[in-house]
């Protein structure tokens, strides 16, 4: 853990600098922890916002933002925007849709943004933006299945 961060189970308050006021979110999957640090917090009217900031590593060869990231990226977004519907319980994505409209650099600040369009029962329904600078970059939604408990 860094300076200035206090550790929550899987979340990480940030204590200082850039990401004060945020919460990492690492321990709970891999790829997730190799490929951000993501980072997640609550909007005084409830709703969640993701961020990271663009490193070298999240670059294609033309030094662009990867498509590959993004739609990582998008894919943690699902659950953020998502946390409430979910209620704690096991989920999985079983859909995952994104429309690349912009770019972004290293060193930019990528930001997503959405809503629950529908949540029933077993499945919840998910739309966001993720943008640098104000500027979209991809259009996402999915699907998230909420998993039955195992049965021992």
């Amino acid at each position: 853990m860094a300076d200035g961060e206090e550790g929550i189970g899987r979340q990480v308050i940030a204590g200082a600098g850039e990401w004060e006021g945020w919460t990492l979110i690492r321990g709970g999957d891999p790829f997730e922890d190799l490929t951000g640090p993501f980072y997640m917090r609550e909007e005084p009217d409830g709703t969640r916002r993701s961020a990271f900031r663009a490193e070298t590593k999240h670059l294609n060869g033309s030094g662009n933002l990867h498509g590959g990231c993004l739609m990582t990226f998008a894919d943690f977004s699902l659950f953020m925007i998502a946390h409430e519907a979910l209620n704690g319980v096991e989920s999985v994505t079983v859909s995952l849709n994104g429309e690349f409209v912009g770019p972004a650099r290293e060193g930019d600040l990528i930001e997503s943004a959405g809503q629950v369009v529908r949540a029933g029962r077993s499945l919840v329904f998910i739309r966001g933006i993720i943008s640098s600078g104000g500027e979209p970059m991809l259009s996402f939604s999915g699907v998230v299945k909420k998993l039955r408990p195992r049965s021992t």
